[in-house]
């Protein structure tokens, strides 16, 4: 697996509303009514991950959660992130 090019990043980013790079990760945060939601959230997006053997960073506050995606063994954001981020979105209700 290889990094993906900025000008690949960029083309994903066009379906991942609100995600960015930042220092070289994937970043989004995720507001909540609580923090009980945000935790629940987080645990979820920890299960899915830990089945793709993937490990997010992920910041859990007070109504926030942060998550940050990149692909360790390649030093950089891969296509396993993005996949990883669209899975995410799937838990937000639109």
């Amino acid at each position: 697996m290889e990094q993906l090019t900025p000008t690949e990043i960029q083309a994903a980013l066009a379906d991942l509303p609100g995600w960015a790079v930042l220092d070289g990760l994937l970043v989004k945060t995720y507001e909540f009514r609580s923090y009980k939601d945000g935790l629940i959230f987080a645990v979820t997006v920890g299960h899915w991950a830990d089945s793709l053997n993937h490990h997010p960073d992920m910041l859990i506050g007070y109504q926030k959660v942060t998550i940050s995606l990149s692909t360790h063994d390649i030093g950089g954001i891969g296509p396993l992130d993005v996949d990883l981020a669209r899975e995410i979105e799937t838990l937000i209700p639109r």
